[in-house]
């Protein structure tokens, strides 16, 4: 299979909040940082955590785009493979996040983490061996957020008691830029919404790139409004309606079908950030997914 090694830019250095200064664990950042106290508590520690390690991390590609064998590898300097779910740190102070893209804006194939592989690489979903594609294309770029995880076991009393989806929490990122697969950005949450996909709670969290000329207007879901005006309404119609024309029902939405503000999204970044923790830690069985 055709191989290609694409360093991160010095924009995306990964700066984690680590407690080991060894190679790439699996910490548990929240957790880390917010072990007494309560809700308010732990947002006020949100960003506490001093960032001391810098892992350089570069992209690996096997095979050729829109094939069934094609990966995108994440490795280390030393060619030490990681897992971008586990292995690249979540939180990053001041309010700050990694964003893995897994699907660049203005394309369709539908690329994921395969949570179920060996260092959990990313990959072009299938549905009876065939390719997927979204019968359009998205408009913003899309992916996940790293150690987080959407516990299926875990009812969530305030969506309908809908269980999560066992995936990463995923993100929309309305910056102007298109991301490449597998890159790594810095992005603020701004707001969440709740959608629930075939009884399955499956958040998507809205955020903003760093890099975006933009970014320093947008702190909350008013901004958005304000300087991204319909923004927040075309990707909940875009989620809602995407599996239409392959004649299953339109996607609903808990929370009213609106979206929550930024205190709610960085609610739910804590949440699934927890639920990863204790699936790294095996607290939780994990089936059928890759924990390395």
């Amino acid at each position: 299979m055709a191989a290609a090694t694409v360093r991160v830019s010095a924009n995306n250095t990964i700066t984690a909040s680590l407690i080991s200064k060894g190679p790439l664990q699996k910490p548990s950042i929240f957790n880390l940082c917010f072990r007494n106290g309560g809700a308010a508590a732990q947002r006020r520690r949100l960003f506490s955590c001093s960032s001391i390690y810098n892992p350089q991390i570069q992209i690996k590609q096997q095979g050729q785009p829109e094939t069934l064998d094609y990966r995108v590898f994440f490795a280390e300097d030393s060619g030490k493979k990681v897992s971008p779910w586990h292995d690249i740190p979540l939180h990053l102070g001041d309010g700050v996040f990694n964003f893995i893209a897994e699907i660049p804006k203005e394309s369709s194939a539908k690329m994921e983490v395969a949570t179920d592989e060996q260092y959990t690489p990313i990959k072009q979903d299938t549905k009876k061996g065939k390719l997927r594609y979204y019968p359009y294309n998205i408009h913003w770029n899309y992916g996940l957020l790293p150690q987080t995880w959407e516990d299926p076991s875990l009812a969530n009393a305030e969506v309908e008691g809908a269980f999560g989806d066992n995936d990463p929490v995923d993100v929309v990122e309305i910056g102007e830029s298109r991301a490449k697969i597998g890159q790594v950005l810095k992005v603020k949450p701004l707001a969440a919404l709740a959608m629930i996909d075939e009884g399955e709670l499956d958040w998507k969290i809205i955020a903003i790139s760093l890099d975006d000329p933009r970014a320093s207007l947008v702190n909350d879901i008013d901004d958005v409004e304000k300087h991204f005006p319909g923004t927040l309404t075309a990707i909940r119609d875009w989620f809602r309606d995407y599996k239409i024309p392959d004649g299953k029902p339109a996607n609903k939405f808990g929370l009213g079908n609106k979206p929550a503000n930024k205190d709610y999204a960085l609610k739910v970044i804590m949440e699934t950030n927890e639920s990863w923790a204790k699936l790294v830690k095996r607290s939780i069985p994990a089936g059928d997914l890759s924990l390395v």
